[in-house]
């Protein structure tokens, strides 16, 4: 039976925390998790019924800064799949240096089936539910799978009524007219662009690449889009409903464009893309030079791991990668940059967000970017310092993931422990 998300966070902090001869008591500090907030409510429809939606929020660690993750509506959300995610936002706000712990919350719905009415009834429902655990100095939501920034103008506006004053730091992510920063909604896509322009940068470069990318929405999509303009020729990519092949270069760009302003990339493909349909497993094998699989966790596994061509996998999602893949693919020599390092760039930019809407202050997009840039590039050289490329015996992974560890228990111990 396959792992778990959570089984392969556990088994990966297992890893790394043998690696660094972590205490027993470190070891089942980090594995605990803080707050586990579970919550059952009702939601009027559109026809005037109602109906009783599951919501869930975790805190895993809070040692650094306060709480900070995604909320997701999904079908799929398990209180398994939460704690993971929340575990992994803990080592990603410690690799590249953000001071928050980690978070993550979700509500089982799958949002296309609700009109705009009752998806904003929802949100700001289980906002009123999350009220006692969230604020600008507990607990910072960001969108998430099948949320957006309008879903956090939502989740803002609910708890600043709840207060009596607009609170834009609660939440980040939001539209820029209501405090939201400039870079953001492209920042974890960017963020993929600059650890890649990073690894290659001695091997000349992104241009003249061959990727393909495994998911097309704001973290694929973005990154198909940020690296063609870099000079990388895309000829994969995929979404949950088709996946396109095409030798010389998909368009992704326009493709982008395309399924921002409401189209399917079936749709864009049919009109103007004329690309080859391929079986979606052909996007993680595809013989490329660089894999980006940017659309869900668990999608290289043992079985399909051996069959990957490219040698450089760069992980958009959260936890794309098993350990039992990880295993086959520093067997194979090919190189994996973690996802706590490479998709680091969202919730980087979501703290220069929190700290804009703390000062009221607002950042070109320039300065953004280029914060990003210079947190982004530090924590790779810091990870490739730990485990240099073509190192035998360690992965970034693993280096990442001592360097997250590290810094959270170097903050539980300068803190000590409350009576």
């Amino acid at each position: 039976m396959p792992a778990t998300i959570l089984e392969s966070a556990l088994s990966q902090f297992h890893s790394a925390a043998d690696q660094i001869n972590l205490s027993d008591q470190n070891r089942d500090y980090l594995t605990a998790f803080k707050t586990t907030f579970h919550t059952e409510f009702p939601v009027e429809m559109d026809d005037g019924s109602f109906r009783v939606f599951h919501g869930i929020r975790v805190h895993h660690n809070i040692a650094r800064g306060p709480a900070k993750g995604g909320i997701r509506y999904d079908a799929a959300v398990t209180i398994e799949e939460v704690k993971a995610l929340a575990m992994f936002m803990t080592w990603k706000c410690a690799v590249v240096g953000v001071p928050f712990g980690g978070a993550k919350g979700g509500v089982i719905v799958n949002p296309r089936e609700l009109s705009t009415s009752e998806l904003q009834n929802l949100t700001r429902r289980f906002t009123s539910e999350l009220v006692p655990i969230i604020g600008p100095d507990q607990d910072i939501p960001a969108p998430d799978m099948g949320t957006n920034p309008q879903v956090m103008a939502w989740m803002m506006d609910t708890y600043s009524m709840a207060r009596g004053y607009t609170i834009p730091g609660v939440v980040t992510g939001k539209p820029i007219a209501l405090g939201g920063s400039e870079g953001r909604f492209e920042a974890t896509g960017r963020g993929i662009l600059y650890v890649l322009q990073e690894h290659l940068a001695a091997e000349g470069g992104v241009s003249g690449r061959t990727v393909s990318v495994q998911g097309f929405g704001n973290v694929g999509g973005v990154a198909a889009k940020l690296l063609q303009q870099a000079g990388a020729t895309v000829t994969h990519v995929g979404d949950k409903d088709i996946s396109l092949h095409r030798p010389g270069g998909i368009d992704a760009t326009s493709a982008f464009v395309y399924t921002q302003a409401g189209g399917s990339l079936r749709d864009w493909n049919r009109e103007f893309g004329h690309a080859e349909e391929v079986a979606p497993a052909e996007i993680l094998t595809a013989d490329v030079d660089v894999l980006v699989p940017a659309a869900t966790e668990s999608v290289l596994t043992e079985e399909n791991a051996e069959d990957v061509r490219a040698r450089l996998i760069v992980e958009g999602a959260n936890g794309p990668t098993t350990p039992e893949a990880d295993a086959i693919f520093q067997r194979r020599g090919i190189t994996v940059i973690p996802d706590i390092l490479a998709n680091a760039g969202g919730v980087t930019v979501s703290y220069f967000e929190w700290v804009q809407g703390r000062q009221f202050l607002q950042w070109s997009e320039d300065e953004v970017n280029a914060h990003l840039r210079r947190i982004i590039a530090k924590a790779y050289r810091e990870v490739t310092s730990r485990c240099p490329i073509g190192g035998e015996g360690c992965t970034q992974r693993q280096a990442a993931n001592w360097i997250a560890i590290e810094r959270v228990v170097e903050a539980l111990t300068l803190r000590g422990i409350f009576p």
